[in-house]
């Protein structure tokens, strides 16, 4: 688009040249992303800003220019006395984070924005996780480029690798994001053999590059997935002991009783058809539900164990669970945010004892519409300890008598409660909210903790009604706050971009999958969701699975309220873990002052500067939990694989590169497949999504089945290679 108000005229913002690299936006709501999106359509002098308002589609005035004044007050958009608009130009120096090294380049993470990348000769001795000071910022076809002026902080530079020994020559593959081999000098090696996952320190050579290393600690095999994660866990530097402050506490916590004053205090729902629903292995119950029919629809209880009670403000235990964010989960272990004497124990709601309880109860209309809600400081007794397995059985008519005279104390509360979230989970589908399919595996060991079994992890009709219910009670707690307007953490999961809306549409048209309705402008969860229902139960349901959860934001915290797109809801937090996760522990301390008649206005100075400190800790420490779990889950994958070296599987073409491609198997297992196996082919890679022999014209595509024979699994890595099953002569 051209600027159409003065002929040759250029707009005087100051800042750098239009061609200077700019400030990826982080707008948050979906005025603000398009008309981020069309100020970039328009390049660098700026446009008027009700061309801009054509230009980006917005037909609401007032939406529009609230908006723009919105990206105005961040920052992010540059609008003179005429009401010209331009992105506001990037400083010349930006401050990022290194978290790549290859051999010849690396990659910077800015606060904002896309990752920045770097040639080799413009490190000036960076190393990931160093703090850095970039300059001369560029625009490139594939991202912007820059130069590291300087390096602010050293980061940690905790490694782990594997050990290679080549003869007399030692040298380390570390793990995660450095991607070259470094070698460890004579005596330095700690005594590892080849294969052995270490613990290294990085060093600089003369020349002042990061070529060697010096083992600090040795694992132990790197053939044993259970070593590997031990690895990883220091690694990603996850806390795994609590300290003697911290123990002494919980103890003592450990050894509080239910008192009559407790319970004088508060809402008594001892005697309700209250019950449990988790896994038969698991110990830190922290959710009950309990449920009843009313002449104008329903009543629900959602009693969630009152952390808060125990873990108060400022004391070790409660800054240890700040710094964890949250429990991590490991095929054959847990390390918990809290002690267990609390997460296994008084904080536990197990069934038959008096628990201590925040309590979100709501109403909801016959149509399951919302019509009220309270939380309340209250006090259960657990009626049954419900396992989902057996409540499945209950839903699907199998269950045998002993099983429904187990549940007969509860059995109206469960039929109500399961009655209940069918509803909201039709309501939750009608506006909107996307079935993503999960790709979870569950791990089987045996008693030497070696995995023997991959299974992809599904969810039953207890699971779909537990998650309905517990979105219900985070929604009801977000829309608590909002009504008193108080500081407060959010699971926020933003619209996704334009430019990512686009590439998807682009990837969904070569796969022949209708998606007219993501090519509107600003596509809503429910156009996300017909795409979705369209492959659902197809070969490419798991890779439009896959594509559209990388066109989407990751979900994360935020003290601003800025919506869930993937739940289709205005209004969501987490108040239903504060057991495994700091931010519910966060929500439930601001809401237990708020029911006890706390003036709004004092909690904002109280918890103002709290909320968003938790919010960034506790996104951090997620993806953090994450990244440790993903990885170690492959280690586990790799060493169950090895066991069936040369089986042949039926598998669908998952990803695409220029190198091969990747086949993920009925069991969530996933592979590589060079295109070097494939004897007598000469592909022809398309850039995306598929390669193409030019002899035979046969073609290689994401969502297409492929017969392949498991060739290898490399644990310490969490490799697997495959080969195609009809060249295996």
């Amino acid at each position: 688009m051209r600027n159409d108000r003065t002929s040759g005229r250029r707009r005087s913002f100051g800042g750098p040249a239009p061609d200077a690299y700019y400030l990826p936006s982080a707008a948050s709501t979906p005025e603000e992303i398009v008309i981020v999106a069309a100020l970039k359509r328009c390049g660098g002098d700026g446009v008027p800003s009700k061309s801009l308002q054509r230009e980006a589609g917005i037909r609401d005035k007032d939406a529009f220019y609230q908006a723009l004044h919105s990206l105005q007050e961040k920052g992010e958009v540059l609008v003179d006395k005429d009401h010209w608009a331009k992105l506001a130009p990037l400083s010349r120096d930006v401050e990022a984070t290194l978290v790549s090294l290859s051999e010849r380049f690396g990659f910077a993470r800015p606060q904002r924005g896309d990752d920045i990348f770097i040639p080799g000769r413009d490190l000036n001795g960076a190393f990931v996780g160093d703090k850095i000071i970039l300059t001369d910022l560029t625009k490139r076809d594939k991202g912007p480029s820059g130069r590291v002026k300087r390096v602010v902080e050293r980061g940690e530079q905790k490694l782990t690798g594997t050990m290679r020994m080549e003869g007399p020559i030692a040298r380390v593959t570390p793990d995660g994001p450095v991607r070259f081999d470094l070698e460890v000098p004579a005596g330095k090696t700690g005594g590892a053999k080849d294969g052995d996952k270490v613990l290294i320190t990085p060093r600089q050579d003369q020349r002042g590059d990061w070529r060697e290393a010096e083992v600090r600690y040795v694992f132990g095999t790197g053939d044993r997935a259970r070593v590997c994660a031990d690895a990883i866990i220091e690694r990603c530097g996850i806390p795994t002991q609590f300290p003697p402050e911290v123990m002494e506490q919980a103890e003592k916590i450990s050894r509080m009783t239910v008192t009559p004053e407790d319970i004088a205090q508060r809402l008594d729902l001892r005697d309700e058809p209250i019950f449990t629903i988790d896994s038969a292995d698991a110990k830190d119950l922290d959710d009950a539900v309990s449920a009843h029919k009313t002449v104008d629809g329903y009543t629900l209880g959602v009693h969630i164990a009152d952390v808060s009670h125990y873990v108060k403000a400022g004391t070790p235990i409660d800054s240890e669970a700040f710094l964890r964010g949250t429990s991590v989960y490991f095929a054959d272990r847990v390390i918990p945010m809290l002690p267990e004497a609390l997460s296994n124990g008084v904080c536990s709601l197990n069934a038959g004892t008096e628990k201590l309880t925040f309590s979100a109860l709501m109403d909801f209309d016959l149509e399951g519409n919302m019509i009220g809600w309270r939380f309340e400081k209250t006090v259960i007794n657990s009626k049954v300890r419900g396992v989902y397995s057996e409540v499945n059985e209950i839903i699907a008519g199998t269950a045998g008598q002993d099983i429904i005279d187990k549940y007969a104390p509860v059995m109206d509360s469960l039929t109500t409660a399961k009655e209940l979230a069918d509803i909201l989970g039709r309501n939750g589908k009608g506006r909107g909210q996307m079935d993503l399919t999960s790709d979870e595996t569950k791990f089987i060991l045996n008693e030497d903790g070696v995995c023997v079994d991959i299974q992809p992890r599904t969810q039953g009709a207890s699971e779909e009604m537990i998650e309905q219910l517990m979105v219900a009670a985070n929604n009801a707690a977000a829309k608590a706050s909002l009504k008193a307007e108080v500081p407060f953490l959010y699971r926020v999961h933003e619209h996704p971009s334009p430019d990512r809306v686009v590439e998807l549409c682009d990837l969904l048209d070569r796969l022949s999958v209708k998606c007219a309705e993501l090519k509107k402008g600003d596509p809503s969860a429910k156009d996300f969701a017909v795409v979705l229902d369209r492959v659902k139960g197809t070969s490419k349901e798991a890779v439009v699975n896959q594509r559209i959860l990388r066109t989407m934001d990751k979900a994360r915290y935020d003290h601003r309220e800025l919506g869930h797109f993937g739940l289709a809801l205005k209004e969501y937090s987490h108040f239903t873990s504060p057991i495994r996760r700091y931010p519910d522990t966060s929500i439930h301390r601001i809401l237990s002052d708020l029911v006890k008649g706390e003036d709004p206005a004092v909690l904002k100075k109280r918890y103002g500067t709290f909320a968003e400190e938790s919010a960034i800790e506790s996104s951090k420490n997620e993806v953090r939990a994450v990244t440790g779990e993903r990885d170690a889950e492959d280690c586990y994958t790799a060493e169950y694989m090895r066991q069936h070296l040369g089986e042949q599987h039926t598998g669908v073409i998952n990803g695409v590169t220029p190198k091969g491609i990747f086949v993920k198997l009925a069991s969530n297992a996933e592979g590589f497949v060079s295109l070097n196996d494939f004897e007598g082919c000469d592909f022809e890679f398309d850039g995306e999504i598929s390669h193409r022999d030019r002899r035979s014209g046969r073609v290689l595509m994401m969502g297409q089945e492929l017969e392949v024979i498991i060739a290898g699994a490399d644990v310490a890595t969490g490799r697997i290679d495959f080969m195609p099953a009809e060249e295996k002569a």
